[in-house]
């Protein structure tokens, strides 16, 4: 027996000792697994925030150049230059010469590859040139024999044995007679044209200080056989003592006439046949003087280059009467010498600006940003910049060229046109404005960040405003008044709510709350007033009844009590929704707000939000509240009440204080929910980035929009950068959110740490 007894005491210490060795062994894995596992998601999230940062930074990267050749001018010197220009690829310029030449060369050695004479009728004189609108490469030379000849430079591509070959020639759109503008013959001393589809208009100062203004029209026999040009010309009082600039808009609607004093006279050409001066104004500070004037991309702004070294933008803006003037909107600083020359970008809001010192200086105007400054031996005489504004040709006083690479991927870009107001082109006022994209490339990028982050907080705080006092007061009832049984049915019940995918809410909330609440804004306005003070008669009703029916309830289910109570209330209100809207709002409450109140109203609002987003956060926020004050040590509120305190005062000074770092953590978390929810946002509101704080105004938010058009932006585009930056804000927001939680979380334990 000693032995049996022996042995099955050495059997159960080895059982013993080897359950001890898998328990550490569990230990050991878990507590390196549970550390391995936390350390993991903190490098996820650090490298998630480089990712983005590294996604962002290009924005913020200054303009640089590249030499990438310097030579003589192709073609000699015989003839002065009149303007140069390069195609899309950066491999060909053209240089149109005051002979009538195009010398088309190679851009980066200068070698030429095709010298083409214009088809300058016999016996006249050059006496002007001008460029038309960049993108239609359209010229024209003005003659000494009142006529105009017009051209285009083409370069058309093609891909022999895999090669790209770009062969450049001379087009004439409008045939290769000289185009009639003068019938009196008098020379044309400036020029200006442009041409939309089949319509030409030629604005000519003649040598005796006469404007005219010619139309063409493109006209079809009804064979398609033969092509005429109707022409319509007329004479523009100016009343100047001298024109030194004209300007005509792509459109062909606005004219601009301006002398070197700095006044400009803007007229108003809608009529085809005659002019209508919209105004008079003075562009330039007193002691200087007008030395470059022309469009910024999309011919809605005017850049007007100074004698000291200044550019300001001008466009047309209409006053409170309706009137229609010219306004400075931003001046840029090139350095202290007079403007020469001015190159705009086709596609963007950008330009290049020389001066007569030999500075130049690449400027873009939303934002404001002077973005480089070179300088070259010589000053500058012409510039020319490619279509997709990354390589420059430059001709100096000299005859000497320089051919430039740009690296200029991202100049929209600064802290002014992120978050602050910008005054765009044909608004009224600066203003916050998120507009990424358009049809048209003359469209103005409008990235303001602002109106997401405000939307971002309208929508959050609506939904706090709604879920907050409902998940934290039934977090109190269902911890501490609520009876165990009816507790372990209500909490789990809540708690199944999270569950709920945020699509389906958003959709539930966009197709069916969003009209719901538009049919019955009486009925849902009356019932958020209503239905507190419902709650409280019949809690006093509740209270005046005989102790013997009281006492028939078991503590802890009379809350059940109020569940027919909020049903009644909700019917009543929803069912009084119309006679009230009939007798109050004359049968509609939406027109009276707006017609009444000037409160404009939209279906998906963020009353919807408060509402949808609210049901979606309400989970969060009562699990966590609830586990606090349930998890508040029983001695504490024991003791309390042995005292001789009510279970309210109870729950008041002891429960709350000592569960208040789980209550607030439970709202910051609901907050944090509410800040990065996308599908409810997306779906449950108009999705307009308005900054109106309105209930009845939708909005949109940081996340939606991330969502909305990520998928439809070119990678590594301005636009694909500004969402990952908007990203990169939105996660710094909520890490910002997190941190202070916790900051005030710590606090507040160690504050009531020892109740």
């Amino acid at each position: 027996m000693p032995t049996e007894n022996t042995s099955l005491l050495e059997h159960r210490k080895e059982a013993l000792a080897r359950r001890r060795k898998w328990r550490t062994f569990i230990d050991i894995t878990a507590n390196y697994g549970v550390g391995f596992g936390g350390v993991s998601v903190i490098i996820a999230i650090v490298l998630i925030f480089f990712y983005l940062l590294y996604v962002v930074l290009p924005l913020f990267a200054n303009a640089s150049i590249q030499v990438m050749g310097e030579y003589s001018a192709p073609g000699g010197s015989d003839y002065s230059s009149e303007l140069i220009a390069l195609e899309e690829q950066n491999e060909i310029g053209v240089r149109f010469t005051h002979g009538g030449h195009a010398i088309f060369f190679n851009a980066g050695t200068g070698n030429i590859i095709e010298d083409v004479t214009l088809a300058i009728p016999p016996g006249t004189a050059i006496t002007s040139f001008t460029q038309g609108n960049p993108v239609t490469r359209l010229v024209a030379y003005g003659l000494s024999n009142g006529r105009v000849i017009v051209a285009r430079h083409q370069y058309q591509l093609s891909y022999p044995s895999d090669q790209r070959v770009i062969t450049p020639r001379i087009e004439y759109p409008f045939g290769e007679e000289a185009l009639l503008i003068d019938e009196k013959g008098r020379a044309i001393s400036q020029l200006e044209l442009r041409a939309t589809g089949e319509a030409l208009s030629v604005v000519a100062l003649l040598e005796d200080a006469e404007v005219l203004i010619a139309h063409y029209d493109r006209q079809e026999s009804l064979l398609e056989e033969e092509v005429s040009l109707q022409r319509t010309v007329f004479t523009v009082d100016h009343g100047m003592d001298f024109v030194e600039y004209l300007l005509l808009d792509k459109e062909q609607r606005n004219l601009y006439l301006a002398d070197r004093s700095g006044a400009v006279r803007h007229y108003d050409l809608s009529d085809r046949e005659s002019a209508v001066l919209l105004g008079t104004t003075s562009v330039i500070e007193q002691g200087a003087q007008i030395s470059c004037f022309a469009f910024l991309g999309g011919e809605l702004s005017l850049l007007v280059g100074d004698t000291r070294g200044r550019i300001s933008q001008w466009f047309t803006s209409q006053d409170a009467l309706g009137n229609k003037k010219l306004v400075r909107v931003r001046q840029f600083q090139l350095d202290n010498y007079p403007i020469i020359a001015i190159a705009r970008e086709e596609r963007r809001k950008g330009f290049v600006a020389a001066d007569d010192k030999g500075n130049v200086g690449i400027f873009h105007s939303t934002a404001e940003r002077r973005l480089l400054v070179e300088q070259t031996p010589q000053p500058v005489k012409f510039l020319g910049l490619s279509p997709r504004a990354n390589a420059l040709l430059i001709e100096d006083k000299a005859g000497s060229y320089r051919f430039w690479k740009i690296h200029n991927e991202h100049p929209e870009i600064s802290w002014s046109s992120l978050w602050g107001k910008v005054w765009y082109e044909s608004y009224g006022e600066s203003r916050y404005i998120w507009q990424s994209s358009s049809a048209s490339n003359d469209f103005e990028p409008k990235l303001s960040l602002t109106p997401l982050v405000f939307g971002t907080f309208k929508g959050a705080f609506y939904a706090m405003l709604f879920a907050v006092p409902l998940a934290i007061m039934g977090a109190i009832y269902t911890a501490y008044f609520m009876a165990p049984r009816m507790r372990r049915m209500v909490k789990p019940s809540i708690e199944t709510m999270e569950a709920l995918p945020t699509v389906i809410l958003g959709f539930l909330a966009g197709l069916w709350l969003a009209p719901f609440v538009e049919d019955h804004l009486p009925g849902i306005f009356s019932l958020l007033l209503v239905l507190p003070v419902g709650v409280l008669i019949a809690a006093y009703c509740w209270h005046a009844l005989p102790g013997r029916i009281k006492h028939r309830i078991p503590d802890g289910w009379t809350a059940a009590l109020l569940v027919p109570v909020v049903l009644l209330i909700s019917w009543i209100s929803l069912s009084l929704s119309q006679p009230l809207e009939l007798w109050l709002f004359d049968g509609n409450m939406r027109s009276w707000l707006t017609n009444e109140m000037g409160v404009s109203f939209d279906q998906r609002n963020a009353l919807v939000v408060g509402f949808a987003m609210g049901f979606a956060v309400i989970p969060n926020i009562f699990s966590i509240a609830e586990d606090a004050i349930f998890s508040v040590p029983k001695h504490l509120t024991i003791g309390s009440l042995a005292l001789g305190a009510t279970p309210w005062q109870t729950m008041m000074r002891v429960v709350l204080l000592t569960a208040s770092p789980g209550i607030f953590s439970a709202i910051m978390i609901g907050l944090g929910r509410a800040v990065g929810e996308t599908m409810i946002v997306l779906m449950a509101t108009g999705n307009t980035p308005v900054m109106d704080m309105s209930i009845f105004q939708g909005m949109r938010t940081l996340a939606a929009n991330t969502a909305v058009e990520m998928p439809e932006s070119e990678v590594d585009s301005t636009h694909y950068r500004v969402l990952f930056l908007a990203a990169l804000v939105l996660f710094m927001m909520t890490f910002l959110f997190n941190t202070l939680a916790e900051l005030i979380r710590q606090r507040l334990r160690v504050k009531y740490s020892s109740l």
